[in-house]
């Protein structure tokens, strides 16, 4: 056997199992319960019920899926809880996005890939 038929022979197939491991993996889901026990049990973000909570969460998701920046989303968290704590905030984000709508992960994290705190 050459090398190049070995080659071939080994790759084919692991190719083979990674795509249908990609292919057929189903979309991740929503879990609104986990979002609301995160961010209603954590002090700081002061929703009047769960309802508000998960509005607020589809808004943040909604601003991720419709381009705006990190750093945009970021300011309105911060401005809406009078809190100038970034972790609070970057907190809000990650849960609503993996939470809520896990198919933006990617957006967010090309988002905020560049992000850099404001210096105190």
């Amino acid at each position: 056997m050459t090398k190049s038929t070995l080659t071939a022979a080994l790759t084919l197939p692991a190719l083979a199992v990674a795509c249908a491991g990609v292919l057929g993996s189903p979309p991740a889901r929503a879990d609104s319960v986990a979002y609301l026990v995160n961010v209603t049990v954590r002090p700081g973000y002061h929703f009047a019920n769960a309802d508000d909570a998960l509005s607020y969460g589809h808004t943040v998701c909604t601003d991720i899926g419709s381009g705006r920046s990190y750093e945009a989303v970021m300011g309105r968290i911060k401005s809406d809880f009078d809190n100038p704590d970034d972790y609070q905030a970057s907190y809000l984000i990650n849960q609503a996005v993996n939470e809520l709508c896990p198919a933006l992960i990617w957006q967010l994290r090309n988002s905020a890939a560049n992000y850099r705190p404001p210096q105190s």
